[in-house]
């Protein structure tokens, strides 16, 4: 199965009057990201796709946190050894993008469920992939909360 094209997610921004910015060089890391933006680390919202006790879900963190799937397996319900990173295949599947440029938005599968970092609060704006590995989108927590249909909670890892 092939990718779905970024123009895909520019459709889907659209209605909502989000533009998507494009680089010359890769956003595909929040490090990359955030130096081509030119923001805070913390500001990259990076979705991270998973597989608990088989079914999908992804997870929009902080690019300066971890995730603690312990934690994750909590909110699911599951033993920790239930929650696993999607391989790259299953994201191009499941979520329609290669690891680097999975947006919050605009999957193959409909319904799965999305969790936003609470972290991600600390900003009035914050920047998440738009498809490829060279392709963001600025917005703000709360309407990625609205257009996600996500919910806020506390997954990042503390020291």
């Amino acid at each position: 199965m092939q990718p779905l094209a970024p123009a895909y997610v520019q459709a889907f921004l659209k209605q909502y009057e989000i533009e998507v910015m494009q680089f010359e060089r890769s956003t595909a890391t929040s490090e990359l990201a955030a130096q081509a933006i030119g923001c805070e680390l913390g500001q990259i919202a990076k979705s991270l796709c998973f597989m608990v006790d088989g079914e999908p879900l992804l997870v929009i963190a902080s690019g300066d946190q971890r995730v603690d799937t312990k934690k994750l397996a909590e909110i699911r319900g599951v033993a920790r050894k239930r929650v696993k990173v999607a391989k790259p295949e299953e994201c191009i599947a499941i979520f329609s993008y290669a690891p680097g440029g999975v947006p919050p938005v605009a999957h193959r599968t409909k319904n799965i469920p999305i969790y936003v970092d609470e972290s991600l609060k600390r900003y009035e704006v914050v920047y998440a992939a738009a498809g490829a590995s060279d392709a963001n989108f600025a917005i703000s927590p709360s309407q990625l909360i609205e257009i996600t249909q996500a919910q806020f909670v506390n997954l990042w890892q503390e020291p």
